[in-house]
């Protein structure tokens, strides 16, 4: 035991073998929140319980955020490096028992008010729900607040984690997270029912942190409370945290508010809601997240170092890829839609209707994706150089459109038949009930294309035009994923009369066949037109490129 964990703690000097746990943990977490919600889908379907469930996590969520989220990673390790650099290990020490104080006394706060007021919260929260509902969704987003705490606190270890480059350990977090979760969805609900699914969650948390506790208490930086906070340290932490808890905080409260009209939609549009956008979540995560951290940090030393042109030429260098994976994986997703909500959600009690109704919301979601993806580019852009009210205003501006479409749309679909039979037309979905659910995708797309429209015209206005290599770029992935699409949606119908796609194995083969199709022609078609983002992704493989620098993710992205 010892040995094992001596090699568990060990210090990742290697690049290529921290990238390597990095990536191999990162994309363990993605396969346990997949079987995290197979086992949800499969115990409740889309029903009541999981949208009580669902429901409970936006006000613990908004805390996580408006607190927690302004003593990150991006944030502490900067200012730890800082420290470091001069020498002073106490200082480092100094910095993060301040920020630990001031951290538990403000959640200890914030945590017992929301305990107290929470019945008078969850209605607003859930105003569709009955009084049993409302009810059970105030005792479980009690139990639910002790996630943020916990997230909190892990959040400053990790930092320390990181720090020491202990990146096994830091890895593991978001692993045992959702192990946590799965523990309560097999083990606690049965017996306690659906808190046993917060109790879960709680679980997860609390493992989120202990993985690191021994860590961070070994090497002498385990925090402690102390009587006379530093608030001119604290507002440093805080002015570098605003933009960018604020940005999170717009993100929470459009959730929050389409969860609350989701919850006056019918039973299950909460839980429909909530599985397409964690779907959607999977390839924003791997295109997204990916390039606009691995891109982040040559951002700012070219601008540090003056260099605009260069500057400039690697955002569109990240741009030109996110539309290389963005746009085929959209098309995919909406040909292949049915296929990817069975083999994952499908099963136990989650019918054929709910699997029908959630592909529909996800296809409505992944329109977005290329949207979401070049936002998340773009703000970091900004924020490298030193930037950060504009990006603020435009997401705030388009946080409140969203809502409002929200609003619009379901209105008008509950009150006009013709637009929503037009859209459950389009989408297959006309003999179902509750499709009402759509107007929420629906609106949460029309407020990322909104998004990236103002942002790129800004951007641009700021920063001058891209180079013509991005359109070149748009028009030849706009090319070859309409081929690619078309390919998969050929091979989904000859399939359809070979295979049973009454069985798993029949309706997994289905999608994986008709979706390596798809890829291929898709290839093809950008081999045919020379692409260039093709022929660099190409020599990348032929490269070394394990040896690259590696950039953790964010306790966020849980």
């Amino acid at each position: 035991m010892e040995r094992l964990w001596r090699w568990f703690n060990k210090g990742w000097g290697g690049l290529h073998e921290a990238a390597l746990v990095l990536a191999l943990s990162a994309l363990a977490s993605q396969l346990l929140a997949l079987i995290r919600d197979r086992l949800l889908a499969a115990s409740f379907g889309a029903g009541r319980e999981l949208d009580i469930y669902y429901a409970a996590f936006r006000l613990p969520d908004l805390v996580y955020v408006s607190i927690a989220s302004f003593i990150s990673v991006a944030v502490v390790i900067p200012l730890l490096a800082e420290k470091e650099k001069s020498g002073d290990t106490a200082a480092s020490k100094k910095l993060l028992n301040n920020i630990f104080t001031a951290f538990i006394l403000v959640m200890l706060v914030v945590s017992l008010i929301l305990f107290i007021v929470m019945p008078w919260l969850a209605p607003l929260v859930a105003p569709g729900f009955d009084a049993g509902s409302a009810d059970l969704l105030t005792t479980l987003s009690r139990i639910l607040l002790l996630s943020p705490f916990l997230l909190g606190l892990s959040n400053l270890f990790s930092a320390v984690t990181q720090s020491l480059r202990r990146f096994f350990i830091y890895a593991l977090s978001p692993v045992l997270y959702n192990v946590g979760i799965i523990i309560g969805i097999v083990f606690f609900e049965p017996h306690l029912g659906l808190p046993g699914l917060a109790w879960g969650v709680a679980l997860g948390a609390l493992l989120h942190l202990a993985i690191q506790w021994p860590t961070v208490w070994q090497h002498g930086f385990f925090p402690r409370l102390i009587r006379h906070l530093d608030w001119r340290e604290l507002r440093r932490v805080i002015w570098l945290s605003l933009p960018r808890t604020l940005g999170l905080g717009a993100v929470q409260l459009t959730t929050l508010a389409l969860v609350a009209i989701a919850s006056l939609i019918g039973t299950g549009a909460i839980a429909v809601f909530n599985f397409a956008n964690n779907l959607q979540a999977v390839p924003l995560a791997i295109i997204g997240v990916s390039y606009s951290v691995a891109a982040f940090p040559t951002l700012v030393n070219l601008f540090a170092s003056g260099e605009r042109d260069k500057f400039k030429l690697q955002i569109s260098t990240a741009i030109r890829h996110i539309l290389f994976w963005a746009l085929p994986a959209t098309i995919l997703f909406i040909v292949l839609r049915a296929q990817i909500v069975r083999v994952i959600l499908g099963s136990g009690r989650f019918s054929w209707d709910d699997t029908r109704l959630t592909a529909a919301a996800m296809a409505l979601f992944i329109v977005s994706l290329a949207a979401q993806s070049l936002v998340l580019v773009l703000v970091r852009a900004y924020y490298s150089a030193g930037q950060t009210r504009r990006p603020l205003l435009v997401n705030v501006l388009s946080a409140i459109l969203t809502i409002l479409l929200a609003f619009v749309f379901w209105r008008i679909f509950i009150s006009s038949a013709q637009p929503l039979f037009f859209l459950e037309g389009l989408l297959r979905v006309r003999d179902i009930s509750g499709t009402a659910v759509l107007a929420l995708p629906l609106a949460f797309t029309l407020g990322s294309l909104l998004n990236i429209w103002f942002l790129w015209q800004l951007f641009q206005r700021d920063f001058g035009r891209f180079p013509k290599m991005v359109d070149k770029a748009l028009g030849q992935s706009v090319a070859a994923s309409l081929g690619g699409g078309l390919t998969a949606y050929i091979a989904l119908n000859l399939l359809d009369n070979v295979l049973d796609l009454n069985t798993f194995v029949g309706i997994f083969t289905q999608g994986f066949v008709a979706g390596i199709l798809g890829l291929l022609a898709f290839t093809l078609i950008l081999w045919k037109l020379k692409n260039k983002e093709l022929k660099e992704i190409t020599k990348s493989l032929h490269n070394k490129f394990w040896q690259s620098r590696p950039i953790a993710p964010e306790p966020e992205g849980l």
